[in-house]
């Protein structure tokens, strides 16, 4: 028998988070954003879920052309745009669409002399400050895109760097201020601003995070009205039972002490597996159905927790790590961390299923 920990990929509730992002920006076309090979979840594994999107944005040309070879028909955007003239033959071959956000890019692309103009995005800095052209000279670096005759269509796009935490208003003055007169399709909304800013929808929005299930901010509280479900369930079992006096240690360092005697489970799953090293004890965890806590350090393979919510717990019993009664975000915040980043970090040796 393999150990018992095992991932469910539930594309239903992608479906699902899909069509609750298209009621929130109602009057947008939504690109599906499936970077990090669809958040660590596989993009082959989701693709049937995202038949309603508009559009699959990415960052990879591998990950661009398998969904080319999956059978999407329709737009698919390389958000980091192209690194090479060679790039630009396979957006060309693929009919990608590429985001542009330095000279350096729109010179590759004329350049490579495509056989059929390619569609962009030019990006804005609009306050970011990590890629694109700044507001000040954005109109002229549109006004060299429109002249190359490698490129077809332009729309116009920006990234927020806090629509998790407050306003995005100041990042839409600039924008708003700098793209004054020129066409175009605007896209600037990712997963909060979708949720959360309607005036920043604009013709396109760009979920991710909220396809799988997860808060924006990294905290789950601030989506407990939204009615997202999970789209992956880590789970396994207990493999031991430890009987703990009082004033015993658990775990490596001996960082947790019992303070009565308790009854201590064994769950196969540790940081090997992708969860966690630095959940910090009270991290929660589910046992038979019943929320309960780890106690101590997380080791490779292996994580302890407090049985005195369910005495009847046993060797063999299910733990759920995170899915629908665990919420991923709260594992997250309990380590210092996001949900995005357990999500991408679930481990090759951890066997996935996708549900029906």
């Amino acid at each position: 028998m393999p150990r018992p920990i095992k991932a469910y990929i539930h594309p239903d509730a992608v479906r699902h988070n899909l069509q609750v992002a298209r009621e929130k920006a109602s009057q947008s076309r939504v690109w599906a954003v499936v970077k990090a090979n669809a958040y660590g979840h596989g993009i082959e594994r989701i693709y049937p879920a995202l038949e309603a999107a508009d559009g699959i944005a990415l960052l990879d040309l591998d990950e661009a052309v398998r969904v080319r070879e999956l059978g999407w028909k329709k737009p698919v955007l390389l958000l980091e745009g192209i690194f090479t003239e060679g790039d630009v033959k396979l957006a060309d071959q693929y009919g990608l669409t590429v985001a542009v956000h330095c000279d350096e890019q729109l010179h590759q692309i004329t350049a490579a002399r495509p056989k059929q103009p390619i569609d962009i995005y030019l990006k804005m800095n609009s306050g970011m400050n990590r890629l694109g052209f700044a507001p000040e000279n954005y109109r002229a670096s549109w006004e060299r895109a429109a002249a190359s005759s490698g490129i077809g269509g332009i729309a116009l796009m920006s990234h927020f760097a806090s629509a998790d935490e407050g306003s995005v208003d100041w990042q839409l003055e600039r924008f708003d201020e700098a793209t004054c007169g020129i066409p175009g399709d605007r896209s600037l909304s990712n997963s909060a601003a979708t949720l959360w800013h309607p005036r920043a929808h604009r013709n396109w929005v760009r979920p991710g995070i909220l396809l799988y299930g997860g808060s924006p901010s990294g905290r789950a509280s601030d989506i407990a009205d939204v009615p997202l479900r999970a789209s992956m369930t880590l789970c396994s079992e207990i493999i031991g039972i430890q009987n703990v006096r009082a004033g015993e240690t658990v775990g490596y360092a001996r960082s947790y002490r019992a303070n009565a005697d308790m009854r201590i489970g064994v769950v196969a799953c540790g940081y090997a597996d992708g969860y966690p090293r630095h959940a910090f004890t009270g991290t929660p965890v589910c046992v038979d159905g019943v929320i309960t806590r780890t106690v101590g350090r997380v080791s490779m393979d292996m994580l302890t927790v407090d049985l005195a919510p369910c005495p009847s717990a046993g060797i063999g019993s299910e733990v759920e790590l995170w899915g629908e009664q665990i919420k991923i975000d709260d594992v997250a915040s309990s380590s210092g961390t996001i949900g995005y980043e357990l999500m991408c970090a679930l481990a090759r040796r951890v066997p996935v299923t996708v549900s029906q």
